[in-house]
């Protein structure tokens, strides 16, 4: 196997790992034996554990930038926004409501000497909030948002709602709570779109 190839398995491994059991009860001997490689390549490419979590987050973090997650970031429009809420969802369901957000279960366990990692964290949810910010004031500069709509706020919003809805269907074992949190998400952020008149004003 080329070098490139080894390492990316590694990653794409513990990617799964660290989503499936979380950080802390992953080992590297865990990682090694799930990629069927050897512990010298594993300290040649990331030195620690917490240099493969950092590899991990870059490789998450690069899957945003060029499209190739199963959810798509590039909200353009509403039926965008309702299918990225949905997509985490199905992310849910293909792992039997057993998993949450893969970026959430790794920030659970963050504390206050993982500042490398954190930072990974916050760089992923801040592209993301920006994707979902330049939405809304695309639709605010096109009038479809009430004056008060806050575009930053909006964005807050709809990661909180997604990370504790994922949480809650992985504690509860049920796509219902996210569902339903999904729907109340949705009907929220329509409340500040401007009511368009049925029929045309006539002139006089």
């Amino acid at each position: 196997m080329k070098t490139n190839e080894t390492k990316l398995k590694m990653i794409r491994v513990a990617a799964d790992l660290f989503h499936k059991q979380g950080v802390r009860a992953t080992s590297p001997d865990d990682v090694i034996e799930a990629s069927e490689t050897g512990k010298g390549q594993f300290y040649h490419y990331f030195k620690s554990k917490e240099g493969l979590v950092h590899q991990v987050l870059q490789n998450h973090m690069e899957a945003i930038k060029n499209g190739s997650t199963p959810i798509n970031y590039e909200i353009q429009s509403w039926q965008d926004l309702k299918d990225w809420f949905h997509a985490h969802l199905e992310l849910q369901r293909n792992f039997n409501m057993t998993r949450g957000c893969p970026f959430g279960t790794i920030g659970n366990e963050v504390t206050e000497n993982d500042e490398l990692i954190r930072q990974d964290l916050s760089l992923i949810f801040e592209t993301v909030k920006n994707k979902l910010v330049r939405f809304f004031v695309h639709q605010k500069a096109k009038g479809n948002l009430i004056e008060s709509a806050n575009d930053e706020q909006m964005a807050d919003f709809c990661l909180a709602t997604v990370q504790g809805a994922m949480l809650m269907g992985k504690i509860q074992r049920s796509s219902q709570p996210v569902e339903q949190t999904i729907q109340e998400a949705l009907a929220h952020l329509h409340s500040y779109t401007r009511s368009k008149p049925k029929h045309p004003t006539l002139r006089t």
